[in-house]
């Protein structure tokens, strides 16, 4: 007669349940990061600081038309604006500081101002 956990936990009964955990593991794994969103910390933060940034140049672009629309010599500076080339007219709209708001020390956000120009560029 044998006894039964001897039989139970023998190097092929081990190998398998260690096969088992190994590939248990990897699944919930791949299932995790693949399927139910797991992300790491350093993806999480960058994709935090990417929304973050897009959430500041969606409130601070309609501000930088306005400033652009009311701003001496608009009409002028629009037909300007609308001669330049992408690059030139974001450096059109850098220039004119209407992408430097009160508060920020940095300078003039180029991402802004690119906004900013296609708004003024679309406004009719």
């Amino acid at each position: 007669m044998t006894d039964s956990t001897s039989t139970m936990l023998d190097e092929k009964s081990l190998t398998r349940i260690m096969l088992g955990a190994v590939l248990g593991g990897a699944i919930t794994a791949f299932a995790g990061f693949s399927g139910f969103g797991w992300t790491f910390d350093s993806t999480a933060k960058e994709m935090a600081k990417r929304s973050a940034s897009s959430a500041v140049i969606e409130a601070l672009a309609p501000i930088c038309a306005d400033n652009f629309e009311h701003a001496v010599d608009a009409t002028k500076n629009k037909v300007a604006l609308m001669k330049a080339s992408s690059s030139d007219q974001i450096t059109f709209i850098v220039q004119g500081g209407w992408a430097k708001f009160p508060g920020n020390n940095s300078s003039n956000n180029p991402a802004v101002a690119e906004a900013c120009a296609k708004i003024v560029g679309a406004a009719k």
